[in-house]
């Protein structure tokens, strides 16, 4: 079967395909349709399987007919832009046009509207320089990391007088205009803390109590708003927001979190048995870790001013409005004209970089094989156990690396993470890199 099917270019981003459809394109497809449709069809007086051709093509024949040819020029389209070698954006789009009479035409004529991806070269060589942002990982940042781990592993205690960062363990009643505990009020064994009060006159009262001590606040002092309230006192937001009392606060205990002690206690804690025996060690290790992790921010920063640069040094032109009215006919949610208008900019420059992207990748033979993406999986993963503080078994490791790449939108997401991590390491190789060091501050202070 050889179709008509021709393309006619519009402009260098804008094209037109034309099908012209004949009886002898569809024919044979609607009959065996219809066969299939009367081996399953039943009908009153009929068994089922049995019922006419005749009423098969008089009942559901232009359906039929519709669904088959729809389905052809599916196929033929996307057959002729493969075979053809054309580069288009997003999919063909049916040209709006007169509509179609399936019950009286025989023969068809449909047209479709592509965009095409623009023709371009990307030149990565020395002339080309990036700024590579690093962290400087001085005394006074592994000083402030030792107190985090030295907090995260420390032991509460029961203090006799409460502190700034102490939590205070209460009985809560509400008070009645005479201050005497009101019956069948308010009442909730809950806890505050000093630090997360903001009023100041509330502070006051509950830094430097001890246990069994009573002190009167008022709620509107204790509490910002009716939601916290409601929380807190165990009452509905609607009370709460009309509810404006004394409660008379009873402490039962008081909380404290000492921070853990250098020591080699911790040192196990933290790096397993062993392994640190040195308050040296310990923060020799928390340094390697630093500028490990700070490496990791560093590749994603320059990947963005990757992007940015050439995006704007290549100004790719786009199919615009096709995009936009592509982006409105395969956008699951109903999107307005004023919120495509609003959002084109940013998927345009998506769109450009993963062009561009693309190019580097084809041009330069970047291939990422199974194997390459089984160890990507499995650093993923260990990567998640690590957040976690778990060390993740082999054999957990391998299934569950396993079960991720089977999955079609996961084994994606992995395979284009290292085709974008050989793209930046094939650009630090080929271009030219600034580095420059900057505090933790200065680092993080615009990104």
């Amino acid at each position: 079967m050889n179709m008509n099917i021709s393309k006619h270019d519009i402009d260098s981003l804008n094209a037109e395909i034309k099908i012209n459809v004949t009886p002898a394109d569809y024919e044979a497809r609607v009959a065996e349709a219809i066969k299939k449709v009367q081996r399953q069809a039943s009908m009153p007086g009929f068994r089922p399987g049995k019922v006419p051709n005749g009423l098969i093509k008089k009942q559901y024949g232009t359906q039929i007919m519709v669904d088959e040819i729809n389905k052809l020029l599916n196929d033929t389209i996307h057959k002729y832009i493969e075979e053809n070698k054309i580069d288009i954006l997003g999919n063909p789009l049916p040209k709006d046009q007169t509509t179609v009479d399936f019950e009286k035409q025989k023969e068809f004529e449909f047209v479709y509207q592509v965009g095409l991806a623009p023709q371009f070269n990307v030149n990565l060589d020395s002339n080309h320089t990036f700024t590579f942002k690093t962290v400087k990982v001085d005394d006074e940042l592994v000083e402030k990391y030792v107190k985090d781990v030295r907090r995260n592993y420390g032991k509460p205690h029961n203090p006799e007088v409460a502190g700034e960062k102490d939590v205070v363990f209460v009985d809560i009643n509400e008070l009645d205009e005479t201050g005497a505990i009101k019956p069948g009020g308010i009442f909730k064994s809950t806890s505050v803390s000093a630090e997360r009060i903001k009023n100041e006159s509330a502070k006051s009262k509950i830094l430097g109590v001890k246990k069994e001590d009573k002190v009167v606040i008022s709620i509107d002092e204790l509490y910002e708003n009716a939601l916290d309230k409601s929380v807190s006192l165990g009452i509905d937001k609607e009370t709460a927001e009309h509810t404006h009392c004394n409660l008379q606060l009873t402490v039962k205990n008081i909380a404290r979190l000492e921070d853990a002690e250098l020591n080699q206690e911790l040192f196990d804690k933290v790096y397993g048995a062993g392994n640190v025996t040195s308050e040296e060690e310990f923060r020799n290790k928390i340094r390697e870790e630093l500028a490990l992790m700070f490496n990791a921010d560093s590749e994603r920063f320059l990947k963005t001013e990757v992007e940015k640069q050439l995006v704007d040094k290549l100004n790719l032109k786009l199919p615009d409005e096709f995009l936009k009215r592509w982006l409105m006919a395969v956008n699951e949610k109903p999107v307005t004209q004023e919120e495509l208008e609003k959002d084109y900019p940013n998927y345009a420059k998506a769109m450009q970089w993963r062009l561009i992207e693309n190019k580097i990748i084809k041009d330069n033979e970047i291939k990422v094989d199974a194997e390459e993406a089984t160890e990507e999986a499995k650093m993923f993963i260990r990567g998640e156990y690590a957040r976690y503080g778990q060390a993740a078994q082999d054999e957990d490791v391998e299934k569950i690396a396993k079960d991720l790449l089977s999955k079609e939108k996961e084994a994606q997401k992995i395979f284009e993470n290292l085709y974008s991590k050989k793209v930046l390491n094939l650009i630090k190789e080929k271009c030219t890199l600034q580095t420059k060091e900057l505090s933790y501050e200065e680092f993080f202070k615009n990104n």
